[in-house]
């Protein structure tokens, strides 16, 4: 049985046939939902305990580390991320 392997771009969400501009916000959303996920698994917070921290309801919470990037816009991560008092550095590459 032959397996055809196809190089990645480096973004999976182009490799699944998003545009470039599409794809790059879904990379950033799904990046910063990683990150947050990251944060609340390392301080073993309970959902009640992120929520208070991240002024969100512990449903928000739930969607979040059960990656429903669909919930959640680029904006308001990045607003989950200062709440925590963190800043999300912005890169640009030719």
């Amino acid at each position: 049985m032959k397996t055809n392997v196809a190089k990645s771009s480096g973004n999976v969400f182009i490799d699944l046939g998003f545009d470039q501009d599409e794809a790059a916000v879904l990379q950033m959303r799904a990046n910063l939902m990683s990150d947050l996920r990251l944060y609340i698994e390392k301080r073993k917070l309970t959902q009640a305990q992120a929520a208070k921290q991240l002024g969100i309801a512990q449903s928000r919470v739930s969607d979040l580390v059960r990656g429903k990037w669909d919930k959640f816009s680029l904006e308001m991560l990045i607003a989950l991320e200062a709440r925590i008092g963190r800043k999300v550095p912005v890169e640009f590459t030719a």
